[in-house]
């Protein structure tokens, strides 16, 4: 019996949005102080000369209030040294004027200090220093240095993951109402990461963040709507949502606008645009849309089929880890379309897609095994990849199993083992399942 490959490359992926939360870096933003002084005027022109978006300008104003100890400019000037507006770009500069600030206890120069050292910008990353001077600000109420804080604590960056304390920090921030907690505090919820999972309170977030136009919100609720998860499941809200994240060029809500014309779902089916949506986000080095354009090239939807474009793009996928679109790579060698036949490459993409757990490439491989075909035959080896995929549920891969334990290769010969792994695969509609599973009771055969 010739052995089932698993050739469902056509899986068009949508942006995974849950788990990892938002970091924020506080931009440029006026602060009043108590008194009109030389500095506080100087001040307010750089800031005037922020909007204007006149670095230089901004850059010499914040340099006489930094100078005469006025602490906002201060920061200020540290963030123009550290991202190089206005002046060349000076880690070393930026963190003498934010010690400056925060010794006299400013909070937005305590959040800077904090982001310095989470991301290591001129000095060691230094997490337990990070975690130090956030709190210090967040104690006096800074919601960036709170949110950051959460993150640290959900990721488990410098100590032990807690979700807990992670929650606690985006909602002390979420009630100022900070767009980025807000959103980092509706995926705990949709997580159920030290929450009860809980998709109506995940949605009220995302709407508050969304309200703002924070473009990752506006995606997490249009996937929720789309899913119909706390809410009625409704494409043309989700496409409503999307379009307002992909208006700021958003790249994982260009993905999943894709993924609606690909589908028909709120929309008239519509390969043409699903590829243009795509392009937009693979242009942002997107994983997800660099996978979608390989199936869309594959398959020739929208786009004249092209196995040498199907290639390059699921290799850019593949190089990002995208589990999928290595699955594609590995059958695209294992094949021979766009690229000679290579089994070894083969092997290689299938072995890298299979560590993710992905069923398709785990079956796969146990394909390899079964014929030889860049390994050494090996029964057993097959029968393990395609019991990892069957478990779950792949139905190729029950279909395979089901076959091994018909014709005995590599186990005993079973009939009704045959049979039990032939009727799970039949059960999701698998029609070499159906056809084999008919042949054994033709034949009175494990039944």
């Amino acid at each position: 019996m010739p052995k089932v490959k698993h050739l469902l490359t056509a899986a068009i992926a949508a942006a995974a949005l849950i788990g990892g939360g938002v970091y924020y870096r506080q931009s440029h933003t006026p602060t009043t102080t108590e008194a009109a002084s030389p500095a506080e005027a100087a001040y307010q022109e750089g800031i005037a000369a922020l909007k204007r978006q006149d670095h230089a300008t901004a850059f010499r104003f914040f340099s006489q209030a930094a100078e005469q100890g006025h602490a906002a400019a201060q920061n200020e000037l540290g963030l123009l040294y550290e991202q190089g507006l206005g002046v060349k770009q000076d880690y070393a500069k930026a963190m003498d004027w934010y010690q400056k600030s925060a010794a006299q206890n400013y909070a937005k120069a305590q959040a800077s200090l904090g982001w310095v050292y989470e991301q290591g910008l001129g000095v060691k990353q230094d997490y337990a220093q990070a975690r130090a001077w956030y709190e210090k600000a967040a104690a006096q109420g800074n919601a960036d240095a709170q949110n950051n804080l959460g993150l640290l604590h959900e990721n488990g960056s410098g100590g032990k993951q807690d979700y807990v304390q992670a929650r606690a920090w985006y909602e002390k921030a979420a009630v100022q109402g900070h767009a980025r907690a807000q959103t980092n505090l509706g995926e705990l919820y949709e997580s159920g990461n030290g929450v009860k999972q809980d998709f109506d309170q995940a949605r009220a977030w995302y709407e508050k963040a969304a309200a703002q136009g924070l473009a990752r919100a506006q995606t997490s609720l249009g996937l929720l709507y789309k899913e119909g998860r706390g809410v009625k499941q409704d494409y043309t809200q989700a496409l409503a949502w999307y379009e307002k994240a992909a208006a700021q060029n958003y790249a994982d809500a260009q993905v999943n606008l894709g993924v609606l014309y690909v589908n028909g779902l709120g929309v008239k089916q519509d390969y043409t645009r699903a590829h243009a949506w795509f392009a937009k986000a693979a242009a942002q080095d997107n994983a997800y849309a660099q996978h979608n354009l390989g199936v869309l090239y594959e398959k020739g939807w929208g786009v004249s089929q092209d196995d040498t474009q199907a290639r390059a793009w699921y290799e850019k996928a593949a190089a990002q880890g995208h589990a999928q679109a290595q699955n594609n790579l590995g059958l695209i060698y294992e094949n021979g379309r766009g690229v000679k036949q290579d089994y070894i490459q083969a092997y290689a993409w299938l072995a890298k897609s299979a560590e993710q757990d992905s069923a398709s490439a785990q079956n796969n491989l146990g394909v390899l095994y079964e014929n030889g075909w860049g390994v050494k035959r090996d029964y057993a080896r097959a029968r393990t990849w395609y019991e990892k995929a069957a478990a779950q549920g792949n139905a190729v891969a029950q279909t395979n199993l089901g076959m091994m334990y018909e014709s005995g290769n590599g186990v005993k010969q079973d009939f009704a083992r045959a049979r039990a792994w032939y009727e799970k695969a039949v059960t999701q509609g698998n029609a070499r399942a159906q056809s084999n599973l008919g042949m054994l009771y033709e034949k009175g055969r494990g039944v």
